[in-house]
């Protein structure tokens, strides 16, 4: 005897969503999915029979999708994400935990997730995401939408098309930081100290310092090495990617397209970067 496959959950709260009017490439941002995923669903379940033309037209407010949570407290970021983030209940946690965990799952940078989750400053988010972390609970709900996210991937051409726009909005100093410092002079014998004060005399010089991984997101990030001559990180090519996006335009949803005409824009009135060296 052959058992009913069960009900996928995910399928239900992204077709209320659509119904509510919400785009196809919102829906797979807030759940943390693959937006060829959601477009699936959407043409095997036969959504479009189901969204009236006034709904299609109406833009998303928080009454219409919020999913009530505890405590009567509105979501956060306007309540579609904090919507979405609901099922993080069921594990155990909050649901701004929930939230961060989606965020987390998704793009792996733990400070960004923290920030979008709470709202909060990037210093604060810095100390804090790698915190949440170490919460077992929200470790695991991160594993498992990991894993759900494996399980229905399905990588296409927008998939590709937004690899690319990563790349060409990626900053070096997204990944390493940078600057002068004062640190203590160092001769033969160890720490130079001052003869009359006894404290240790400082010299000013660069530094150049790397983000912890958990920090960043790294797929701009071409190679990372330790040499000889210290450790190094190199990005991929934003000219040869806003190259590629240029022809390949139409492969993009319209809000990938209208990013990437911006940028392209922009660095054309620039006048271009000859320079492919982003180490």
């Amino acid at each position: 005897m052959r058992v009913p496959k069960k009900p996928d959950d995910r399928v239900r709260k992204a077709k209320e969503l659509y119904e509510a009017g919400m785009k196809l490439v919102e829906i797979a941002r807030v759940m943390g999915l693959p937006e060829g995923t959601v477009r699936r669903w959407k043409s095997t379940h036969g959504w479009d029979g189901e969204r009236s033309d006034t709904k299609a037209n109406v833009r998303v407010k928080k009454a219409n999708v919020r999913i009530k949570n505890k405590g009567g407290q509105p979501p956060v970021d306007g309540g579609i994400e904090g919507g979405i983030c609901s099922p993080g209940e069921n594990a155990g946690i909050s649901e701004k935990q929930g939230l961060f965990a989606i965020y987390y799952a998704n793009s792996g940078n733990a400070t960004a997730s923290y920030q979008k989750a709470y709202g909060c400053s990037r210093e604060t988010a810095m100390a804090s995401g790698s915190r949440m972390l170490r919460n077992v609970k929200v470790r695991e709900e991160v594993e498992r939408l990991k894993k759900e996210k494996y399980e229905t991937a399905m990588f296409d051409e927008r998939d590709i098309f937004q690899w690319h726009l990563d790349i060409a909005t990626a900053c070096i100093t997204d990944f390493v930081t940078f600057g002068r410092e004062k640190v203590p002079l160092i001769g033969k014998l160890g720490p130079v100290k001052d003869k009359e004060t006894g404290k240790p005399v400082m010299k000013e010089m660069n530094y150049v310092k790397f983000r912890d991984s958990d920090e960043v997101d790294g797929r701009a990030v071409k190679r990372v090495k330790i040499g000889k001559d210290g450790a190094s990180i190199e990005l991929y090519d934003a000219a040869k990617s806003m190259e590629w996006l240029e022809r390949n335009m139409k492969a993009g949803s319209d809000s990938q397209q209208g990013l990437a005409g911006q940028i392209i824009a922009a660095y054309k009135k620039r006048g271009g970067d000859d320079s492919d060296d982003r180490r």
